[in-house]
Formats: structure tokens, sequence, C-alpha cells
């Protein structure tokens, strides 16, 4: 793959290098979109908790991955089960497909780029509509071991499939999944991070949508001690639409982070992203509380007029010294838009929806349930796999146990 140093979409400032000068690090950018990509992991410099990218990500848990100490000592298991009418290939980096979906725009990324073995590439053909979902279970590479990994979901024109991604178990894990779109594809997928405690997991998610594509994007984070995914969408044609739908529930010592970005670079387009969270920790001495981090950028282009855009992110914190961070942007470039929005709410239980509970004869603590339910499955309610909505009320069942909500 040639990864030669040119202007992307344009703007200048968004450059793609092997060898970038220490001025094309550090310049500085239009928009979020024009933000220093690279295939190269020694193209980013080590960061530090003064970069923008990584104020809110406590680096030392990271276990090295972020500056080059972490070495891969193993191979996390990708395996994809209902295949009928689906193509699985194992492929090495210099695939002409790897990397066509987006390039990486972190060390993390770029590190997880440069150290994989061989890629997963799942394919549905032209005009084939799956009919049940494809899953895939993604094995972390177990207690103190570390291991990069690459997957990609190509959909090829008019096809549609649900995918459903389960990352279990133990260990380090850093990974680039891409989700390639060709013209009018209709894609599911439901992103599952569901590891073991002493986990630590970043991820970058790369979705590059053709014309009239659709994607329904959904990220549930509930397991690890660290868990950081980044979503990115491009628009490569005019009418796609991308929907980015999120739950993630932290519990105390977690750390729980989410960084979008949806560029809108064509126009007719749409977007919508909607997160809820849920977190509670403990507070005293010697106790890390439940942090949550979201991160929500909308970038509409000159170029995209027409464009129709919301985002929204909510928290709902359980106990005292649970901390919730979310920080919505929307950077618009063109008067000619059709609508673009964004909210964020953090708060504890509505007082009001309690009082009513509780007239209506149900306890404190059974009302404090139905409420974080009742919260969750605005969301859970759109997945269209029964198994998973079940999966997922069940997990929240126990997460509430945890503290007798």
């Amino acid at each position: 793959m040639s990864n030669q140093a040119v202007p992307v979409d344009g703007v200048i400032g968004a450059v793609v290098s092997e060898n970038p000068s220490r001025e094309d690090k550090t310049k500085l950018v239009a928009n979020k979109g024009a933000q220093f990509t690279s295939y190269d992991v020694n193209a980013f410099e080590i960061p530090s908790g003064r970069d923008e990218l990584w104020r809110f990500t406590p680096l030392r848990r990271l276990r090295g991955l972020h500056d080059g100490s972490a070495v891969a000592t193993a191979e996390a298991d990708i395996a994809v089960a209902n295949t009928e009418g689906v193509t699985v290939e194992k492929v090495a980096r210099d695939d002409a497909r790897i990397g066509v979906a987006g390039v990486p725009a972190d060390r993390v990324a770029a590190q997880a780029y440069s150290s994989f073995g061989e890629a997963t590439v799942v394919t549905v053909g032209t005009e084939k509509e799956i009919a049940e979902p494809i899953a895939i279970t993604v094995t972390g590479p177990g207690t103190d071991a570390v291991s990069y990994g690459h997957l990609q979901i190509r959909l090829e024109k008019f096809a549609k499939a649900t995918v459903v991604i389960d990352q279990v178990g133990s260990g380090t894990y850093a990974e680039n999944i891409e989700f390639v779109l060709d013209d009018t594809a209709n894609l599911t997928v439901v992103v599952i991070q569901d590891w073991q405690s002493d986990a630590v997991h970043v991820g970058a998610h790369h979705a590059r949508l053709g014309r009239d594509s659709v994607l329904r994007h959904f990220n549930v984070s509930l397991g690890g001690d660290l868990v950081r995914v980044s979503p990115t969408v491009h628009y490569d044609a005019p009418g796609g639409d991308a929907e980015l739908l999120g739950i993630y529930f932290a519990d105390a010592g977690q750390h729980l982070e989410q960084r979008l970005l949806v560029d809108h670079t064509a126009p007719k387009c749409k977007s919508n992203v909607l997160y809820k969270g849920a977190l509670q920790g403990e507070t005293g001495p010697g106790k890390v509380d439940a942090h949550t981090v979201w991160i929500g950028d909308v970038l509409i282009r000159a170029g995209a007029e027409d464009t129709s855009t919301f985002e929204f992110n909510r928290n709902l914190v359980l106990t005292d010294g649970a901390r919730a961070d979310s920080v919505p942007n929307l950077e618009i470039e063109t008067g000619e838009i059709l609508g673009a929005g964004h909210a964020s709410a953090t708060g504890r239980f509505d007082d009001e929806q309690l009082f009513y509970l509780r007239a209506r004869g149900i306890s404190e603590q059974a009302a404090r349930r139905l409420i974080v339910r009742g919260f969750f499955h605005e969301i859970i309610d759109r997945i269209p796999v029964a198994a998973v909505r079940d999966r997922l009320d069940a997990a929240i069942e126990t997460e509430l146990a945890v503290t007798g909500a």
C-alpha cells in the first residue's frame, strides 16, 4: 500500500504519510477531519496527558500500548460463525483491501496496524442478503499477554447483513476494525466489549459509506479495566445514512471511553448519534471511582450540502464519586444544511419519576431499577437480534445488583 503525503479531501493539514516532518505532525488543522493520520506508528509522538486526544485517558493504565513498550506476546483469536453466503479470509497486511476504510489517527491505532499478524476479512457479496446474524467472537490473548488485531467487514453493492462482534476474555488488546460499505449496502453491526475485569482494550472503528448505503452501528461497553473505543465515519458519495448508538455501564475502578467522529464530506447524507451511559463506584482512600468519557465530534464540510445530523449523550450517575465527562462538538462549514444539533445531559435519578412510581406503591429500590432499565431500553430495543437484547437486559440487571439499585 502506498502511503504518500497527500492532502485529504482537499483540506490542508490532513496528511497520510510514512515519514512526516515534525511540521506535518504539529501543524494546526482546519477542523477535526483534518487531524494528522498515518499507518506508521513512528509518525506519532508518544502521547501525554496534555494532548487533546488523550487528556481524559489514564495513560499509566494502558500497559504500554501508547509508548511502544507493549510488545505482542500472543494472538487474540477471531472466530467467525454463521458464514453461509459469506467469505472469510485471513490475509497479510499487504493485501490491497486492508486500510481502505480509514487511516489511524492516534498512536495506539497505528501501533495496532503495524503489529498485527494476520487480518480477518469478512465479505458479503453483491446483492446477497444474509438472513442470520454473522457472529464474530474476539477472544483476548489471556492474562498478562498482549495482542494486536485487525478485522474488516465488507459489504459489496446491494448486500445486506447483521454482524455481532463479541469481545471477551482477558489481556491487553489493541485493534482496528473496518466497515466498508459499497453503494446501496446495508449493515447493522453490534460490537460488545464484555471483557474480564483485568482486560485493557483500545479499539479504532473505521466506517466508509458508499452512495445510498446504510450503517447501523451499536457499541456496548460493559467489561474490562480500561476500554477506549473510537468510531469514525466517512462518506464517499451522496445518500449515506449512519446511525451510531451506544450504551456503557461502568463500575468502581472502570474507565470506559468513547470518542466518535462523523465526517460529512459528501452532500445529502444523514447521521444520528445517541449514546447512553450509567456509572456507579465507591469513594474512599485507595479506591478508584468509576469514570466514563464520551467525546462526540460531527463535522459538516463545505461541500456537504443538505446534511441532516444530530448527536445526543446522556449519563446517569448512580452513586457518589462516579464521574462522567461528556463533550459534544459540532463543526459546520456550510449554511446549506437540512438540520444539525447536539446535546448532552448528566445527572442522577429524576425525582419526579421516582415520586410517580412510589406513589403507585412501588418501592424505591424497585423504582430505581425500573428507571435504569427504561433509560437503556430506548437503545436496546433497536437492536434487531433478540438474543443480544436478552443478554443486555440480563447484564444490566447484574450491574444493578452490585449496588442494590
